[in-house]
């Protein structure tokens, strides 16, 4: 092969969590390799289909879904599924002869990756969260790498083939502290006001969602302001609690926020799911955040990931099946809690690692020199 020239597989997606690690890895290696050949393999009918051709890359889908744990008629039609992936990946991985496939998780990310295993072709992980995905467990063995983002993995993975790297973020997440003015009046925002930004993941998030909505009209007793990225499901129902109780001016909804770059930047505190790739970037960017964890992720592991910055005064949580009484009044009271806020910012500091992206390069142009 050519090393100036190395042709990548990157594989996975379904969600933000997969997706944006995934475009962050491919950006760092186009800026190492500028003639690579990066080829994205996802799931048909999924977000990264759509985003990473944003991103500028080319992308292949599979025709896989996840296999749900209850009773389910979908379920039926998996094994059909998988073995329809398998042939179309091993199509596509012959047709493209990558030098290596690297798997992020998510649906694709499974018959990709044992199938390059199978023409032994070297696979990378990159494994975001505290509790690993079934998929990256069961082709692990198979790895030349695994890419984690937290101690004590050697639980599920050979601890000869971890490298602890941290979460890639995207490019656009970086300190914008000097723009903070800039980024309010980018979302239509008052500059003298403090800022809540309400994110609940690309899908949104209706456990917080309703406890926004039960106690919205407090907003009413103060000044108050804020983001909600509500998710497709729930904005119609927001936008009409927004304009019933005459906030349209302080409470901005939104599907989606496409720079949150400038929402962070525009936030005081950040109300958000503890799923790793949140936590990455909050950690980066040293914000102040009150933590709903999803109650229903796999061996509740975002509740064990914002147990530990929570114990180490990084953060502060509320739970799930609490938000309709506990959520505005511990984010009111963060608030007006200036001393409180800074001690959780240079604590959570702790946490970031900044340079993941480029580590999790560095991993794989070793595996491109053994080539």
């Amino acid at each position: 092969m050519n090393l100036q020239q190395p042709r990548i597989i990157i594989s996975g997606g379904g969600t933000g969590g997969h997706i944006f690690p995934a475009i962050a890895i491919a950006d760092t290696l186009k800026k190492r390799f500028p003639q690579a050949d990066i080829l994205f393999i996802g799931a048909k009918n999924r977000m990264e289909m759509d985003r990473v051709p944003k991103a500028g890359y080319p992308i292949e889908g599979l025709w896989i879904s996840g296999f749900k744990r209850e009773l389910s008629i979908d379920n039926l039609s998996f094994p059909f599924k998988l073995l329809s992936s398998m042939i179309n990946a091993r199509r596509i991985i012959k047709r493209f002869k990558p030098d290596v496939v690297v798997g992020v998780g998510g649906f694709a990310s499974g018959p990709t990756m044992k199938t390059a295993s199978s023409l032994g072709i070297p696979i990378v992980i990159q494994e975001q969260n505290s509790f690993p995905g079934v998929t990256n467990k069961l082709v692990a063995k198979k790895a030349a790498k695994i890419c984690v983002a937290y101690e004590n993995m050697e639980r599920w993975f050979p601890e000869d083939k971890i490298v602890l790297t941290g979460n890639p973020l995207r490019n656009n997440i970086k300190r914008l502290d000097d723009k903070k003015e800039e980024a309010l009046r980018f979302f239509g925002l008052d500059t003298d006001k403090k800022t809540i930004l309400l994110v609940g993941g690309s899908q949104g998030a209706l456990g917080i969602n309703k406890g926004i909505s039960a106690m919205i009209d407090a907003f009413k007793d103060n000044d108050y302001q804020m983001i909600w990225q509500t998710g497709n499901h729930y904005l119609e129902k927001a936008q009409e609690e927004v304009k019933a109780n005459g906030l349209q001016d302080r409470v901005k909804c939104t599907v989606f926020i496409d720079r949150m770059d400038l929402a962070y930047a525009a936030a005081d505190v950040v109300i958000s799911r503890a799923g790793a790739m949140s936590i990455s970037e909050l950690s980066l960017l040293n914000k102040a955040v009150v933590f709903v964890p999803l109650p229903t992720a796999a061996e509740d592991h975002q509740t064990k990931n914002a147990m530990s910055l929570v114990k180490e005064n990084a953060a502060m949580m509320v739970k799930n099946s609490e938000t309709e009484k506990e959520l505005i009044p511990t984010v009111f009271a963060l608030l007006e809690d200036e001393d409180r806020q800074k001690e959780m910012k240079d604590n959570i500091a702790k946490f970031a690692k900044p340079n993941a992206a480029e580590d999790i390069a560095d991993q794989i142009e070793i595996i491109l020199n053994k080539k």
